[in-house]
């Protein structure tokens, strides 16, 4: 049975875990650690028989046992992981052409459809028992590769929907990746969902263009934006993965279609270069997105990436400006909310409607659940006001299409227009800054770990870019991650399996 995670933990919490795992395992006499284990060397140890996934599942779910009730960042375990591991061990040796995650652990946001015995409930009651038809269309290419869901992540309920900036924040599928509970995680992104928890829990986040990854499955939020995306601790797991899930899929026809002419033949693992930086042009737009920075130890650290860009072949292009820039950063003027509203009772009604089973039937059935059970939602303590709005709305009118098209004309007269007159192949920002930017258009981004402030708390740098350029996001962010290799795990020490107790460690 699931169990909703009403205060989900928030990215400092990783900073006060006072727990050290068992993270080593002693395999055929050798060695071989799991923590911050990547899918390649996961998949080596695999290949030279030193290591199983049911080992690797039972590692993870040891973590989730042991870490869960400080972090809340799992919301279900797959209660067949281990089966699905075993079945992952027997194909091995045998013929797995296609198999590319086989034995590989993967959390997935609790908003992506699985057909099995795992719920799929937004983080709300609402959902709990609901049934869905089949797997989502990453899942179906998840499992095609042989990975092994192991559950569910937990998430701010309904993507903060219910009522914008009033339910807590909660990022499960990064702090699970970041607290070396999973190997990977798939998460979903409207505006900020992957690139803002990665950012500040030392994780890679990777949001693909809107249409390369399927959304058939998912709960949506604004289908026009939503995309489907990875968070993991490296970014050649993150390319690993979104090579096995990009790709056409009937059921989100249009999206996919318009977005496979995008998709590189030989796939985006040959863009994990060394020497990726070599000859890229990256912008820099220092009004608003660095000059707001208040933390002289961030900002001394991105200009030292700056430098290190700079000297792995990089130019930058610097103190460049986009056109209405704070326009772009207020959803309420940019057209992004009045869309959102719209958008989210049509597509949520579309979603529930395909339910085979489902206590709730719409956003107003939603709406009436959560006023019949106030303790159980909190509705009493974060209210339910954007969906009461949205409810209001009467489908596309001319208010929505004129919200739209501000948003196109946002991003054509601003971040395209820089990015086309400048020649550039990403726009390169410390934090979270330029998030919005990104979502406003569907472009894709990838954030790397880049540091930490004065309190330890994480900050990554963000690599945002035109749709379709993926192939040059992952040449820059591969680079300068294996240039700087900033990220440390929430671990000060390792435990071999052998050793007992408990020891105090730190970020």
């Amino acid at each position: 049975m699931a169990v909703k995670v009403n205060n989900p933990a928030s990215p400092a919490s990783l900073l006060f875990i006072s727990l050290i795992i068992v993270i080593v395992t002693k395999i055929n006499g050798q060695e071989f650690t799991l923590h911050e284990a990547t899918i390649e060397g996961i998949q080596r140890a695999f290949a030279e028989n030193r290591l199983t996934s049911r080992q690797v599942v039972e590692f993870y779910l040891n973590q989730i046992e042991t870490l869960n009730p400080i972090l809340r960042s799992v919301v279900e375990v797959n209660p067949d992981a281990l089966d699905l591991a075993d079945e992952a061990d027997r194909r091995k040796g045998r013929d797995d052409l296609g198999r590319s995650l086989n034995g590989i652990p993967v959390l997935l946001k609790d908003t992506i459809a699985t057909k099995d015995k795992l719920n799929t409930t937004a983080g709300s009651y609402a959902l709990l028992g609901s049934v869905v038809g089949r797997d989502a269309g990453v899942v179906e290419k998840l499992r095609a590769a042989g990975a092994v869901i192991l559950g569910k992540a937990s998430l701010t309920e309904w993507y903060s929907f219910r009522a914008l900036g009033h339910v807590p924040n909660g990022c499960g599928s990064a702090i699970s990746v970041a607290a070396n509970m999973v190997t990977v995680s798939i998460g979903s992104e409207t505006h900020g969902s992957i690139l803002c928890p990665a950012d500040h829990n030392s994780v890679v986040g990777f949001k693909p263009t809107v249409g390369l990854t399927s959304r058939a499955g998912v709960v949506p939020v604004l289908p026009p934006y939503d995309t489907i995306g990875t968070l993991s601790r490296t970014v050649s797991d993150a390319v690993y993965v979104l090579d096995t899930i990009v790709g056409y899929d009937q059921r989100d026809h249009e999206a996919t279609k318009e977005a496979s002419k995008f998709i590189p033949l030989g796939g985006y693992k040959q863009f994990l270069k060394l020497d990726g930086l070599k000859g890229k042009r990256l912008g820099v737009v220092r009004k608003p997105f660095v000059n707001s920075i208040n933390k002289p130890s961030v900002l001394h650290a991105f200009e030292s990436h700056l430098n290190t860009l700079r000297q792995k072949g990089a130019t930058i292009v610097d103190n460049l400006e986009i056109q209405n820039v704070n326009i772009v950063l207020n959803p309420g003027k940019s057209g992004e909310l009045v869309s959102m509203l719209a958008e989210f009772k049509l597509s949520i009604n579309d979603y529930l409607k395909e339910l085979v089973a489902s206590p709730v039937r719409s956003l107003a059935d939603i709406i009436a659940f959560n006023e019949k059970h106030p303790d159980l939602e909190k509705t009493k303590e974060y209210g339910q006001a954007t969906f009461i709005s949205s409810e209001k709305t009467n489908g596309i009118g001319e208010k929505e299409i004129k919200a739209a098209e501000l948003m196109k004309n946002l991003s054509r007269d601003g971040f395209e227009k820089i990015m086309v007159a400048n020649e550039l192949d990403a726009l390169v920002t410390p934090g979270t800054g330029a998030i919005s930017v990104v979502a406003l258009g569907g472009y894709p981004g990838i954030t790397v770990p880049a540091g930490y402030d004065d309190k330890g708390m994480p900050f990554g740098l963000c690599f945002g870019g035109l749709k379709g350029t993926e192939p040059k996001l992952i040449e820059a962010a591969y680079a300068f991650e294996q240039a700087t290799f900033v990220r440390r795990p929430p671990f000060s020490r390792s435990l071999k399996l052998e050793d007992k107790g408990g020891l105090f460690g730190s970020w």
